[in-house]
This record gives structure tokens, C-alpha cells and sequence, in this order.
């Protein structure tokens, strides 16, 4: 069983490493992580919505028109984004908030993006169900996610080490993020698996 913390806590342990939060996610970008940003960014269009922004990685890939709202519970991850957003020179407004609450009126966004949040999220469903409801009936929600391989010899040492690595940043990394939208109600229109299983690239729709 992994290890449950509240929203408040994963919220702290976050803005703690801000500052170096990009030296963690080395290892993914090895992986091929960065270019899987850029195929989930190009997908955006017209008025987008980025959920649970972190350090704004995927900030560099969305087209240079693109009108891009984010938010992320953490400040100090926001702060962050903004300093890549002004190197940038992107249009771009940040918002404090929660993904499992957010601040929008329904059908406010064209595109909705997220991409290695939904591990952390202490009610995913609740999550990827907010994030159908800001998107409109014809637009997409475009997720990157990693989660529990489909290679059984991998699923079960992520399993077995779930709680282990579920501690220091409240990571669930065995979640079933595809299972999770469709629990939330999105229909899943196109996926893919990268990486043993590992990473999840899809599309959805309310």
C-alpha cells in the first residue's frame, strides 16, 4: 500500500525543491520524456489550459499564438514556470489552484493539458474529471502520464516498491491513468505507451 499524503503536504514537499526540481526529472528526459512534452504541446490549440504546471517544462513546445492559462497548487513551482515563461517571451497567465477544484467555469478551454501530475493528485478521478468539465464538448484533454507498466515483470516491482517511492514526493507511480479518465468520465480517443508501459500519451474528450 503506498504511502497517502494530503494535498497540503505534497503541495510543501514540492515548493521545497522547486529550485532544483528539474535535476529530478533528469532521468525521465533521458528516458525520451522531452520529446513526448513536445508531441503533447503540439497538439494544444486555440485557448489552453496547462493543469498542475510545475516548473513549466512543457512551456517551450506550444505553438507561439497559443493563449495559455496554467495553474499549480505551489508557488514556489509557479514562480518557477514564470521565470521560463519570461524567458520565453510566451503568453502566458498563472493562477493559483487546485486541479481537483479548479477556478474556471465549465467549457472555458479549448485544449486542457496535464503531463506527470496524476500520480501526485490525491483524488485523481476528481482531477481528471475537473479537467473535462473546463474543457469544452469539442475539445480535447491531452495527458502525459506514467504509471503501472503493462509488462507484468515491471508492474509488480512497481508494486512491490509502491510505497517506497510513494514517500518522499507522494508519487503513486503504479496509478492506472488511462483506467483513472475513464472513471472520470473522459473518453479516451487515441493512446499510446512509451518506455515498457511506463509513460502514457493520450487523448481525450468530454
Amino acid at each position: 500500500m503506498a504511502t497517502n499524503l494530503t494535498s497540503n503536504e505534497v503541495t510543501e514537499k514540492y515548493n521545497r525543491i522547486a529550485p532544483w526540481y528539474d535535476l529530478v526529472e533528469v532521468v525521465p528526459e533521458l528516458l525520451g520524456i522531452r520529446r513526448l512534452r513536445r508531441r503533447l504541446a503540439r497538439r494544444g490549440s486555440g485557448k489552453v489550459l496547462e493543469v498542475a504546471i510545475g516548473t513549466g517544462k512543457n512551456l517551450p513546445y506550444y505553438f507561439a499564438n497559443s493563449q495559455i492559462a496554467v495553474v499549480d497548487r505551489g508557488r514556489a513551482m509557479l514562480a518557477m514556470a514564470q521565470k521560463r515563461a519570461s524567458a520565453l517571451s510566451a503568453n502566458v497567465s498563472f493562477l493559483i489552484g487546485d486541479a481537483e477544484t479548479l477556478p474556471f467555469a465549465s467549457e472555458s478551454f479549448d485544449t486542457v493539458v496535464s503531463s506527470l501530475s496524476g500520480c501526485t493528485f490525491t483524488n485523481p478521478v476528481s482531477a481528471f474529471r475537473e479537467m473535462g468539465r473546463v474543457c469544452k464538448k469539442t475539445g480535447r484533454v491531452l495527458l502525459l502520464e506514467h504509471g503501472r507498466s503493462n509488462r507484468q515483470w515491471l508492474a509488480r516491482f512497481q508494486d512491490r516498491h509502491a510505497d517506497q517511492f510513494s514517500k518522499p514526493l507522494g508519487c503513486h507511480w503504479n496509478r492506472d491513468p488511462q483506467h483513472l479518465a475513464h472513471e472520470a468520465g473522459l473518453k479516451i480517443l487515441e493512446a499510446r505507451r512509451f518506455f515498457f508501459g511506463v509513460f502514457h500519451l493520450f487523448e481525450a474528450m468530454r
